[in-house]
Formats: structure tokens, sequence, C-alpha cells
């Protein structure tokens, strides 16, 4: 995670969703803007939370890992979303692990300022009662009802997933040989069956496979076959 130190930039986002209504001005100073690279870590399960970020550009995945050691996603996100926002309020370790699917932008705030100039801001605590709602229904069911989906429905909106930024129409993704096995857990299947998900996606034209990975060729032909995305 690296700060952008550019403060057009931080005010367009500002602006664009806001964000000026729900911080006060004594916080302002204290938010920064942060970029993160695909595939990278924006926080790990089970570790400290000592700060919020609020989502600007680009898309997240949630994922969270059983105390078995099975890990599902709970959804891919997009702005305008939290995150930490959850552990802000119970003071508790990070929930579930984050991952940037595209380049991502964030605007971040360590708690230490979150709650001395803004705990008792009455628009803050009304944007992050919203955002912890809908959080919340979200995760109740992709925990649950998505895994009554059959393979093909999860794969597919698993591929579309993390192929395609809807805010960032030059951003083209891809899942790489080497995690399949990891989302094939992530989407609670078999490895032998997402390979049989895979051949048949091959066969129908969607998808291209090659030694370095799958590689979306029909967008349209997946979106038919899901008819919404059951992730997002």
């Amino acid at each position: 995670m690296k700060e952008i130190a550019d403060r057009k930039q931080f005010q367009h986002y500002m602006d664009k969703y806001g964000l000026g209504e729900v911080f006060t001005e004594a916080l302002t100073p204290y938010l920064k803007l942060y970029s993160c690279d695909q595939g990278e870590l924006i926080c790990t399960q089970g570790e400290p939370a000592t700060a919020l970020y609020v989502l600007v550009k680009g898309k997240l995945k949630i994922y969270n890992t059983s105390p078995e050691g099975r890990t599902l996603i709970v959804t891919f996100q997009n702005p305008l979303e939290v995150v930490g926002d959850v552990e802000y309020i119970r003071a508790g370790e990070i929930i579930n692990t984050v991952e940037a699917v595209s380049p991502v932008h964030m605007i971040g705030v360590e708690y230490r300022w979150l709650r001395k100039y803004g705990g008792d801001h009455s628009p803050l605590l009304h944007f992050l009662l919203d955002i912890i709602t809908n959080k919340f229904y979200t995760k109740s069911t992709s925990m649950s009802f998505n895994l009554l989906y059959p393979v093909e429905i999860r794969l597919a909106s698993y591929l579309l997933s993390v192929s395609f930024d809807e805010g960032d129409s030059q951003f083209r993704g891809s899942l790489s040989t080497a995690d399949l096995a990891d989302a094939a857990n992530l989407i609670g299947t078999s490895y032998r069956h997402l390979n049989r998900v895979l051949r048949k996606f091959t066969a129908y034209g969607w998808v291209e496979r090659s030694r370095s990975g799958i590689v979306v060729t029909d967008r349209d032909g997946l979106r038919r076959l899901v008819s919404r995305n059951i992730y997002e």
C-alpha cells in the first residue's frame, strides 16, 4: 500500500462520493489517499485493525477462513465501500482477508484520529451504519445461499468478478493456473470438479485456457449463464 500525495485527486474522490459531509473538518487533515496493486493484500483475517479505508476506485475480494481451514468468498466490493468499519465499532481484530482484484484507490484514516475527531459525528455514524447493515446482509446470503447455486454459476460469477472491473473499462484480469486450487476452495468445490466445469466453459468458447491460466473470451456468454453475479 502506497500513499498518493496528490491533494487534487484526493479532493476529486471526496467530492465525487460526498465524503466531505461524512468526515468532520477537523478530521480531514488526517485522511490520506492510498493505492494498492492488483493482488495486494489490504488486510488479513486475525491481524490487529488500526485504520478504516474507504474504497473509491477498483475492486476488492473479501474472503474468510474458518477454524477448520476452509476458505470461502464473502463478496467482491466496488466503490463506495469501507474496510475496517466493523472492526472500528467492535475494537476487534480483522474479520476477513481483503485483496485488491484490480488496481485500487482508498481513502484511509487511523482509528485514533477517527475516534478523536469523528466519534460523535452523526453523519459519519449514519454512514457506517448503512455500510455495516448492507455488509452483514451480503455476508449472510453469500455464506449460505450462494453455496446452493450450481458450481457452474459460482465459477462463472467468480471469473466475471476477477476478470472485470465496472469502474475501469481497461482492466482485464485472469485466473492463473497456480491459483486454480485456491479458486476451487473459495467457491466451495473440489479442484477436480472445477476443472470439469472449465473444460465445459472452454468448449462453449466462454474462456480460453493456456499454461499460464484462464482468460474470459466471451463475457456475455458467462453473463447469460449467471443472469446476475452472485458475489457482487
